[in-house]
């Protein structure tokens, strides 16, 4: 194992640190930017949807960037465009600063969000071994931090740019530092393929191969959306806990979560992916199971640490399998990179379709049966398991290895 590998995998993961901190300070101050702008409860579901439906245009187009330009480039100067977005939600006072604030966010999430996956797919195959939930760990640790810091902030009253200027003050340089070290898969400047295999755009995947590995995808979101949006809402008005307690459930899935993802890629090259998907998907299934029949607050809430469980790892284990079948399949330089950005614009599908299809289901029919179909949607993953098994390479095993050709080199030269 070589230093820039090293580098490459800290500094990554700061990336996705931030990007947790970032996301979160957003989503958790919606009532406070809604206030800011004077946005009605009638408009504010469209200012929402368009985030994640322009984060889906900025991974396509990443798709086609990647081609011509560095992963590590895109991932340098998206980050910094993420943040200093944010600090332009905070800092507006009109509606039409507010939207174009929010439609630079969503754009360049969908070029971060990529990016950073297609370096995390890379360096896994580098390393030969699995760390990509390591990475999405780092994510959820950001997160808590950013929902901390968001409610430090509601709670002495701080105006949105006060809260936000401090952070984006110290990330943007951070990240733009440690970008120097982030490292780039193979084919890149000059560097031989996937095993020596020409250089070329790689996108010889077919949506049709990918297809399984899409609807996890979807469904592991929309079970992630589920529990975001609708689980203060369901311990208040169903389990019938207090305001207070009603806060509670999702701080201890995203725990659960980070828990999960801290030691799931020891699971990982314990048991293999396929065991570990599968588990996953049979654990937060029953989460749903015992949410949705639960007698009180804290059964519900025990329910939604076994989501954080199992859901946790669906996710980057979804990423690492569409990574190792585009390389499998096509060792042309960027197959990889290329079937990273098609499988993340249905992470954003997964968040468009939760929340309405929950709530719509709640209002005509009970919450409790509405937490059923997302239970029944993460429970269909056990059927595509077999997506996320590594094929047996050319040298005869069933496991990766590492590559010389496959370290790259780092966005600084190295």
């Amino acid at each position: 194992m070589t230093d820039v590998l090293r580098r490459g995998r800290v500094s990554l993961a700061f990336g996705f640190f931030a990007q947790g901190v970032a996301f979160a300070l957003l989503v958790t101050r919606i009532p406070a930017i809604q206030d800011r702008y004077g946005v009605s409860d009638a408009l504010l579901p469209v200012f929402l949807a368009a985030v994640p439906i322009l984060a889906g245009v900025g991974s396509v187009v990443t798709g086609r960037l990647v081609r011509r330009v560095r992963p590590s480039r895109l991932l340098r100067w998206s980050q910094p465009v993420v943040l200093l977005a944010l600090l332009g939600v905070g800092a507006g006072d009109r509606l039409a600063v507010l939207a174009v604030a929010l439609a630079v966010f969503g754009l360049a999430v969908g070029a971060l969000d990529a990016s950073m996956n297609m370096l995390g797919v890379s360096l896994q195959r580098s390393y030969g071994r699995s760390i990509m939930l390591g990475f999405h760990a780092a994510y959820s640790l950001g997160g808590i931090l950013g929902a901390s810091l968001a409610w430090a902030g509601a709670h002495w009253d701080l105006t949105l740019w006060v809260s936000y200027l401090p952070v984006v003050a110290v990330l943007v340089p951070a990240a733009l530092v440690g970008s120097r070290w982030y490292v780039d898969g193979p084919g890149r400047d000059g560097e031989p393929g996937v095993e020596g295999a020409p250089k070329g755009e790689g996108v010889g995947v077919g949506f049709k191969v990918l297809l399984p590995l899409c609807l996890v995808m979807t469904f592991a979101y929309i079970g992630d959306s589920t529990v975001s949006n609708w689980s203060a809402k369901y311990l208040q008005d169903v389990l019938g806990s207090s305001e207070q307690l009603a806060t509670v459930p999702y701080n201890v899935y995203m725990v659960t979560t980070l828990v999960g993802r801290a030691v799931g890629d020891f699971g990982v090259r314990r048991f293999g992916a396929v065991a570990v998907v599968r588990g996953g998907a049979v654990v937060a299934a029953g989460g749903f199971a015992v949410v949705a029949g639960a007698p009180g607050a804290w059964v519900g809430m025990l329910g939604f640490m076994l989501l954080g469980l199992g859901l946790c790892v669906l996710v980057p284990q979804t990423f690492a399998a569409a990574g190792r079948l585009a390389a499998e399949r096509d060792g042309r330089a960027g197959a990889s990179d290329a079937a990273v950005a098609r499988l993340n614009v249905f992470n954003y599908v997964g968040f468009l379709v939760g929340s309405p299809l929950v709530g719509a289901l709640g209002d005509a029919w009970s919450y409790r049966g509405a937490m059923l179909v997302p239970m029944v949607l993460v429970l269909v993953t056990v059927v595509y398991a077999r997506s996320f098994e590594a094929q047996p390479d050319r040298y005869g095993g069933g496991h990766e290895r590492p590559r010389t050709a496959d370290v790259g080199r780092g966005s600084n030269g190295l």
